[in-house]
C-alpha cells in the first residue's frame, strides 16, 4: 500500500510539475471495483451483458480509496458505463468533487472517446475489463493492454499533451 502511495505521489509530481498547455489532459481509466456476486437464479455471463450486479463490500472500500486517491487530481469530467458497478464505483470521487457523472454505453466507446478528446480537463473514465483496454487503443496507447477478469486494483493514467503519441501509467491501487 506504501509502495502504490509512493508511485501515486511521484506520477501527480511528473504530471503536475510541467506547466501544462491548453490543451494538455490526463485521463485516469479504471476498471469497476469487485461486484457482488451474481444472483443464484442468474448464470453468470462470462462478461458484463446480462447481468447487473451491484459492488461487493470489497468492491465499495476500493471505490472510497480511488476517491480518496483522486481527490487532488483536479477531475473535471467522470464517465461510466451503464452498468451499476461502474456508477458505484466513480460514486464517491463524484460526491467529493461535486462532477456529475455521464452515462455512455459499454458496447458503443467511440462516443466515450469523442467526449474525452473534447473534454477540457483532466478525466475519469469508469469501465470494464473488456472496455478499457478499447478505449486505451482509441486514445492512442500502442501497448497492448489485458485486464484478468479477477483484477480490479489497475489505474491507467493517460497523459495526453496536444499532438503526439499519449503517455501511458500502469499503477495498482
Amino acid at each position: 500500500m506504501k509502495s502504490a502511495r509512493a508511485a501515486v505521489v511521484l506520477i501527480f509530481a511528473l504530471v503536475f510539475a510541467v506547466p501544462a498547455a491548453a490543451q494538455d489532459q490526463v485521463v485516469f481509466l479504471v476498471r469497476h471495483a469487485e461486484r457482488a456476486p451474481s444472483p443464484a437464479n442468474q448464470p453468470p455471463s462470462g462478461g458484463m451483458m446480462g447481468e447487473d450486479p451491484p459492488l461487493s463490500a470489497a468492491g465499495q472500500d476500493r471505490a472510497r480509496r480511488l476517491a480518496a486517491m483522486l481527490a487532488s487530481a483536479d477531475i473535471k469530467h467522470i464517465f461510466t458505463t451503464e452498468y451499476q458497478r461502474t456508477r458505484q464505483t466513480a460514486a464517491p470521487i463524484a460526491e467529493r468533487t461535486s462532477v456529475k457523472p455521464v452515462m455512455g454505453a459499454a458496447k458503443d466507446p467511440q462516443p466515450f472517446v469523442d467526449q474525452i478528446q473534447k473534454a477540457s480537463g483532466n478525466v475519469l473514465v469508469v469501465g470494464h475489463s473488456n472496455t478499457i483496454p478499447d478505449l486505451l487503443k482509441r486514445l492512442g496507447v500502442n501497448q497492448a493492454i489485458t485486464i484478468a477478469d479477477s483484477e480490479y486494483d489497475n489505474l491507467f493514467v493517460v497523459v495526453r499533451r496536444g499532438a503526439g503519441e499519449p503517455t501511458l501509467i500502469r499503477l495498482r491501487y
